[in-house]
């Protein structure tokens, strides 16, 4: 039988601004939190938040997860440190590719000053990339498995997928899980300038004719999964369902994608499999989409392998053009846009997009905020594609759903400018 795990809570600190809310309702707009070539999160200030303890002795990536955790949890009713379920039984999994950078590099920089050997004894628990799943788990009292998953960019996907499989194994009732990253610093900008993926025009815009390559960003997605039979005990409002995963390796360059796109296209076709979802129910797809000329056009080659002459038809876009390469957290903050997308019925454009390459093929690229297609799973779901592709050849791809009845009367779909433009699809032949 098919595992099945819902989505109760939604949390999200991006670019865009604090909130899942604020993340879907600025995306959809077309509205960009990228400035002077950065994605940061300009309205998040960690002290309106956080005690002055927590805020001295962690990095700015755990932060950005306590506090999109917080929201999570309060949205799946999980209020006053009362959680419903054992504590033992409640697993935390937060996906990071770089962990602490900015505290690594500050203590750096300190100890080349004083030309001493001295630095903060807060450094390595502030840098580690476990820091944000051991402090979520710390600050709430959550005693199951708590693991941070480290692949590059796929790592918040990969943290979903393996949520997915500690419930379905039953070992835990509900897992708190998502993505965070906080890279941004001049550093890391130099080393992926150097590497030939930053834009250099300051616009990362995925798919365009002209794009020339990614912008980074911070931020942080967690989601509370549970149970079906969990969630429906103890009444929980379901906001969506992670309905299945796949993820492979390319085994083939540390950096570069595998030639064939077949490994990527594999772990789609996974994912598909494990929900029972064939590629003509599929609704949207939020495609992982950096912006660099390779990658965009080896995902939508392997995407063409998984889902045939379908990914002609589906409203394809990449938020990474509104709120930057988010890295470890891109996975989540993804996963929590397409929730939210097929939530509200309406999808977010790439923000910028002018000129769709011809060279990508022929693809439903969204230039507009759009109305979806009615529901084509039971009981008035709609579904959708997200896809994730890393550093390493790490592939990872979730199949989401919204809750039964979700959108069918969608306000937000009637308040935004219209729907897709086809790009290099039919209606600009």
């Amino acid at each position: 039988m098919r595992p099945r795990a819902v989505v109760t809570g939604l949390g999200a600190v991006t670019p865009l601004g604090v909130g899942a809310e604020a993340l879907h309702r600025r995306a959809v707009a077309g509205e960009s939190g990228l400035a002077d070539g950065l994605g940061l999160c300009r309205d998040f200030r960690p002290a309106d938040h956080l005690s002055r303890q927590q805020v001295r002795r962690t990095d700015r990536f755990t932060q950005l997860a306590l506090v999109a955790a917080a929201e999570a949890l309060a949205q799946a009713g999980w209020t006053d440190g009362q959680a419903p379920y054992p504590a033992e039984r409640i697993a935390c999994v937060v996906g990071c590719a770089l962990g602490g950078t900015a505290s690594f590099e500050s203590q750096a920089e300190v100890l080349r000053e004083q030309g001493g050997e001295f630095v903060s004894p807060l450094m390595v628990p502030a840098m580690m990339a476990n820091a944000a799943a051991s402090q979520i788990a710390q600050q709430y009292g959550f005693r199951g498995e708590a693991l941070c998953l480290a692949s590059a960019c796929s790592s918040a996907t990969q943290a979903i997928g393996t949520a997915l499989l500690l419930l379905a194994a039953g070992a835990a009732d509900a897992v708190v899980v998502g993505g965070a990253e906080a890279s941004t610093s001049a550093l890391v900008r130099a080393a992926f300038r150097t590497a030939g993926a930053l834009s250099e025009s300051g616009r990362s815009v995925p798919f365009d004719r002209d794009r020339d390559g990614l912008l980074i960003g911070e931020g942080a997605g967690i989601l509370v999964l549970e149970t079906e039979a969990g969630a429906a005990a103890r009444g929980a409002t379901v906001l969506g369902e992670v309905l299945g995963y796949g993820a492979t390796c390319d085994a083939h360059h540390l950096t570069a994608p595998h030639p064939s796109g077949e490994p990527a296209a594999r772990a789609v076709t996974l994912a598909l499999e494990a929900a029972g979802v064939t590629p003509g129910q599929l609704g949207y797809l939020n495609a992982h989409g950096t912006g660099t000329v390779l990658n965009d056009r080896s995902e939508c080659e392997a995407l063409r392998l998984a889902l045939g002459p379908v990914l002609e038809e589906v409203p394809l876009s990449s938020t990474k053009s509104c709120t930057g390469h988010l890295f470890g957290a891109a996975g989540a903050v993804e996963a929590i846009a397409t929730v939210q997308a097929l939530r509200h019925a309406t999808a977010p454009p790439t923000v910028g997009l002018r000129e769709p390459d011809e060279k990508l093929g022929r693809l439903n690229l969204i230039r507009g905020a759009t109305p979806l297609a009615p529901a084509t799973l039971p009981g008035g779901r709609r579904v959708g594609l997200s896809t994730s592709f890393g550093f390493g050849g790490h592939n990872a791809a979730l199949v989401l759903a919204a809750a039964a009845g979700a959108g069918m009367s969608s306000g937000t779909s009637s308040d935004t400018n219209s729907g897709t433009s086809p790009g290099t699809t039919k209606g600009q032949e």
